[in-house]
């Protein structure tokens, strides 16, 4: 009995670390992260481009709904405006170092066409880092109508994702979902509304507000003491 419950708590340990350390952000973008994220010295980061997927494989993947891509860009090329914004948004920050895009296309050919942590883990090694970042985009949608004025507004919605090149297992992840609302429906974001200005967001400037909450996010937990 007490080796099957030895076996029991063994099995279930790297659960229970992802999950005893959740932390929720204000409305638009919630995150977890392992206990031990800030012991894993994580300094060399890549960024995984983003896969194409079916919509069938999609709906299996947690923290998806029905996606979506309507409006500028369709999937691959929302895909690729995430991508593009986290290494932008990553490489403005200290302590750690960004695998340049160039290192990454240069071995990307490697990199098997599997689920997100083989392919992380599998770029990480080919270029020396210690974590691998991926994203996957679950909705964008661009507004229909102008910065003042709208018939549609932005919807966004995507996932990043933080893994351990070394360990192979996944250490943090954020997910942000928004769909702009003007302030009388939604009061609690009136700091949100003064920083935009009153206007009416694109997608892309949707993406990029929260690529810069997770990415900020990240980057505190990994150097709390560093800053």
């Amino acid at each position: 009995m007490l080796a099957y419950k030895q076996f029991f708590m063994l099995k279930f340990i790297p659960f229970l670390v992802l999950l005893a350390s959740c932390s929720f952000g204000p409305g638009n973008f919630q995150s977890r992260h392992s206990t031990d994220l800030e012991t894993r010295s994580i300094r060399r980061i890549a960024v995984l481009p983003p896969e194409q997927m079916a919509v069938e494989e999609r709906a299996k993947l947690p923290h998806s709904s029905a996606p979506s891509s309507e409006g500028k860009g369709g999937e691959k090329e929302a895909g690729t405006i995430l991508s593009n914004l986290l290494y932008s948004t990553i490489s403005a920050l200290p302590h750690w170092q960004i695998v340049s895009d160039r290192e990454v296309k240069e071995v990307l050919a490697k990199v098997p066409q599997a689920r997100d942590s083989s392919r992380a883990r599998k770029l990480g090694e080919l270029v020396y880092a210690d974590a691998v970042v991926s994203g996957r985009v679950l909705r964008f949608r661009e507004r229909v109508g102008e910065e003042w004025g709208v018939k549609s507004p932005a919807s966004v919605s995507f996932v990043l994702e933080l893994w351990d090149v070394k360990r192979g297992d996944l250490i943090w992840s954020g997910r942000f979902d928004e769909t702009q609302r003007p302030l009388n429906e939604n009061l609690f974001a009136i700091g949100e509304f003064t920083q935009r200005g009153g206007r009416w967001l694109t997608a892309e400037e949707l993406t990029l507000e929260g690529v810069k909450k997770a990415v900020n996010q990240l980057h505190q937990i990994l150097y709390r003491e560093a800053t």
